[in-house]
């Protein structure tokens, strides 16, 4: 969940990597420091709050060096504090380490360590690992290398560790289990992070570190190395990744800027796939796989968060279309379980970063088991991308802010694409069925540009509703996903409570909650449960609840009946999902705008889970 930079070269190092922590902010900003190699010793700079704050506690410090970590934190062990705060430093003030993950013996080590006679200052497991590394390094090793080899050997959890060494302060040692590290290649330098972004600037060449992969990083050589010592040959990838993807571009949120991209995210996911010329899908993570596809004894598909609730959506559009049966799992229970798996099983991993820890778990567990990993990501060379068997990449470009909005209406269209061409190829839907939704699904980026035309609408209602209390959200068929991801972005926005429900189940409590200080947000676009849904909410308005709906355009009947209405243009009901969740996001951005408050880092939130 931490962010984590690191520099080693020519440069002056501090300014790259506040730059660094500056752009991997939204994946923990609690407290953030930063560790360098001066001439005159190793400095540990250190504060409790976001970059700015570490920035200003800085003014007029002599910070010349050319090598430094640095790091953003989220908090896992010990209370947000200065003292809590990366880097940490080793008892003798020699090694600085940053560490990205959660020590699960933490607790048994430092127990070990306090026999020793060592003391600690935060109350962290971060620290206990540092200690652990400096006990080994004094007493049973020759070379700071061997010494970081021989504790990861000990050490039951995930990590990303980068350590700065006060008598080697030009060499970084890395290491990674479970947790991302990339390191990008620059001549007679390097730079070292949790993603792509803090390095672009400065070389599109980089090299992803893989599990149980230890780095020696100096400014002109890269050595990698296996925990038992062996090399690894770095391969290097080419980012593709412009930094103007990573900046406002004259917007005040990020998250407003990632809504206001979706004509050209979902455009982008469909490019060089969709056809709607020629009436064809053509997928290159899928074209070789479709007959494992089509033969699929079950789909299993595993996420957490916003892209669970694109699972959903995607076990409607799956069943109905290709008549295989889908499961939609949480990552994080399904790791626990003892699921049954079987070969016949395709489990299709979807997640924003590729990283999500409980994902990739719970993935590596179902391959064992003989299943076939299809990996639907974002982020070109993430664990997640490497761990599969097949995948396709969303192409939604980078998403900084918290709340997943882009990445979210991205895999809605992958996962779509591929339901629709598997469903054609194993004759489940004949071709004038596949032609229409060929058709439907390469229209979606100008109604979505559509949508957005009626921003300043959509504002004005969040104005209207900004200090209710509690919100609920309803759906039925394909849209009850969408009611789901409609609440889950106004309570991490807003912090407003909000619940997400089918609409018929409303009668079965819900409805308890309804009086005239509830809005209640129907996702009501036309479909073959809209006559159903519209007696719901005349149920609502019955109990003087209040009526927000999302509608196709020109329904008059819900018009009539609802306090306020968020037209979207008409679609086939399979392909609508892509459009009622725009308006959602829309709402719950302009309602926490409208608080004061920050809606690129809501609190408590990080934007990659990589650890549990």
């Amino acid at each position: 969940m931490c962010g984590i930079v690191a520099y080693t070269g020519a440069r002056d190092a501090y300014p790259v990597i506040l730059k660094g922590l500056k752009r991997l902010e939204y994946r923990g900003y609690d407290s953030s420091g930063i560790a360098l190699g001066q001439k005159e010793g190793l400095h540990v700079y250190k504060k409790k709050g976001k970059v700015n704050d570490l920035e200003e506690s800085l003014m007029g410090q002599p910070l010349r060096a050319n090598s430094g970590i640095g790091h953003t934190r989220w908090a896992t062990h010990g209370e947000p504090s200065d003292r809590n705060a990366h880097p940490h430093r080793s008892s003798n003030g020699k090694l600085a380490m940053v560490h990205n993950g959660i020590i699960e013996n933490y607790a048994s080590l430092k127990q070990e360590l306090t026999k020793k006679g060592y003391s600690f200052e935060s109350e962290t497991d971060t620290e206990v690992l540092l200690r652990f590394i400096e006990d080994i390094f004094a007493n049973q090793s020759d070379s700071l290398e061997e010494a970081v080899r021989i504790a990861l050997r000990r050490v039951i959890g995930a990590y990303v560790i980068i350590i700065l060494n006060e008598d080697d302060p030009n060499t970084l040692i890395a290491a990674r289990k479970g947790s991302p590290l990339v390191i990008g290649i620059g001549r007679g330098e390097h730079f070292l992070a949790s993603d792509a972004s803090p390095i672009i600037e400065y070389t599109k060449e980089v090299v992803y570190i893989n599990d149980y992969e230890m780095a020696i990083v100096k400014p002109d050589e890269l050595i990698l190395k296996n925990l038992g010592n062996d090399k690894v040959t770095p391969f290097i990838t080419r980012l593709d990744m412009e930094l103007a993807a990573i900046e406002k571009g004259g917007f005040e949120h990020f998250m407003l800027k990632e809504i206001v991209e979706q004509p050209t995210t979902i455009f982008d996911c469909l490019r060089g796939r969709l056809d709607t010329k020629e009436g064809s899908i053509r997928m290159g993570g899928v074209d070789p796989h479709l007959d494992r596809l089509t033969k699929a004894d079950r789909i299993v598909i595993l996420a957490c968060g916003t892209s669970w609730h694109a699972g959903l959506v995607a076990e409607y559009v799956f069943e109905e279309l290709c008549r295989i049966p889908v499961e939609v799992e949480y990552a994080s229970e399904f790791r626990y379980r003892n699921p049954i798996i079987r070969e016949g099983d395709v489990i299709m991993a979807v997640s924003q970063s590729g990283e999500t820890a409980d994902t990739l778990v719970a993935i590596e567990m179902a391959k064992r088991q003989g299943a076939f990993i299809f990996g639907i990501v974002n982020v070109v060379g993430s664990s997640i991308s490497r761990l599969s068997h097949a995948g396709a990449y969303t192409h939604a470009g980078p998403e900084i802010g918290v709340a997943s909005t882009k990445a979210f209406t991205a895999q809605l269209a992958v996962l779509m694409m591929i339901a629709i061409k598997v469903g054609f190829a194993k004759g489940t839907i004949d071709q004038k069925r596949y032609l229409h939704l060929v058709s439907e699904l390469g229209a979606v980026p100008a109604k979505v540009e559509a949508i957005l035309e009626s921003k300043d609408q959509i504002r004005s209602i969040a104005e209207t509703f900004r200090d209710a209390r509690d919100f609920l959200y309803l759906g039925r068929g394909y849209n009850f996903p969408i009611a789901l991801e409609g609440a889950l972005k106004l309570k991490e926005i807003s912090y407003i409570h909000a619940e997400g429900y089918p609409a018929a189940e409303m009668k079965h409590g819900p409805i308890a909650l309804v009086d005239e200080n509830l809005p209640v947000v129907f996702v009501a676009t036309k479909d073959a449960y809209h006559e159903k849904i519209l007696s719901n909410a005349q149920e609502i308005k019955a109990r003087k609840g209040k009526v927000i709906a999302v509608i196709s355009e020109g329904d008059d009947a819900f018009s009539s009946l609802a306090d306020a209405t968020l037209p979207v243009p008409a679609a086939d009901e399979l392909i609508a999902p892509l459009l009622s969740a725009i308006p959602l996001q829309l709402l719950a951005y302009y309602i926490g705008h409208s608080k004061g408050l920050d809606v690129d880092k809501p609190r408590n939130l990080a934007k990659s889970v990589t650890v549990e």
